[in-house]
């Protein structure tokens, strides 16, 4: 059985694109790292979820990931209000972007851990538009205020689209396809 450690619709959405049948165990970990670089920062929270679901799925296959948005050194994690997303959305308006999301994946005791940087450029964002933005309720879930998946905020970007909302899967559809194999053959 494949395990998702994770509350996010997004990642369910993603993971679902991937493999047919997973189970939801939202991980309820400590979300406070102690690095401060921001792979380092996702790699240790992703691992701390999946850590927490292994414990009550050993046997399965867990998967969890961890997404931050990096505005120069300043790491944005999810929005507190909606203050603090306009906050956040009025700092990157008109700016490059970093995206870091780290998975840590463990197959029956064995953790892969992991991390994709992807580079976002956004649109600029006017007053009205992040009124009505942050009204819509959509940024209070998302590192840094904002889904690539969302009009009007992403001008370009660079990397693995699947990072940027929050599950990368092209190393994570490698390690499924191993397990998978080695499952088969008995290893």
């Amino acid at each position: 059985m494949i395990v998702l450690a994770s509350a996010s619709p997004r990642r369910r959405e993603l993971l679902g694109g991937l493999v047919k049948d997973f189970c939801v165990d939202v991980s309820g970990a400590d979300e406070h790292a102690r690095h401060k670089a921001p792979w380092r920062v996702v790699r240790e929270l992703a691992s701390a979820k999946c850590d927490a679901v292994a414990a009550r799925h050993p046997d399965d296959i867990v998967i969890a990931a961890d997404t931050v948005v990096c505005l120069g050194r300043d790491i944005l994690g999810k929005p507190e209000d909606e203050g603090d997303a306009k906050r956040m959305l009025r700092a990157l308006s008109g700016k490059r972007h970093t995206v870091f999301t780290g998975v840590c994946v463990n197959v029956r005791g064995k953790k892969i851990v992991y991390h994709e940087k992807s580079h976002v450029w956004f649109c600029d964002l006017d007053d009205k538009f992040l009124d009505d933005y942050v009204a819509s309720g959509s940024p209070m879930d998302k590192a840094g205020a904002y889904g690539i998946q969302d009009k009007g905020t992403v001008r370009r970007y660079d990397g693995e689209y699947a990072n940027i909302v929050g599950l990368p899967l092209r190393r994570l559809e490698q390690i499924l396809r191993e397990a998978d194999e080695r499952s088969r053959i008995g290893n």
